[in-house]
């Protein structure tokens, strides 16, 4: 069984936040830019829970689709393969709330 992942691509026309729970990891993509979440553990099955919201993709990774087995080891990564880390791209006067970014 390979690695499991998950294309995202802003396809709009303002900044988009990809939020990584439950680490409360973000990941900034510009219009028209491209990132991968995958899982860097070998031999699991790696499904993801998506939620949208105005502005914001909230990512969980769970093995076999389990909520009770979450998945720690993982990676964002741009077009190019390269590691990225929280608060790729973050906008400098970013506010937050408990449940994530606050996007106006």
């Amino acid at each position: 069984m390979g690695r499991s992942s998950l294309p995202v691509e802003n396809r709009g026309d303002i900044d988009l936040c990809l939020f990584i729970e439950p680490y409360c990891e973000d990941y900034w993509l510009k219009p028209g830019e491209a990132l991968t979440v995958r899982s860097e553990a070998e031999g699991i099955d790696v499904w993801f829970d998506t939620s949208i919201s105005k502005g914001c993709i909230t990512v969980w990774l769970y093995e076999d689709g389990d909520p009770y087995k979450i998945v720690g080891d993982y990676a964002v990564v741009d077009a190019n393969g390269n590691r990225l880390d929280s608060g790729h791209q973050r906008p400098q006067d970013q506010r937050w709330s408990a449940a994530g970014p606050i996007i106006d």
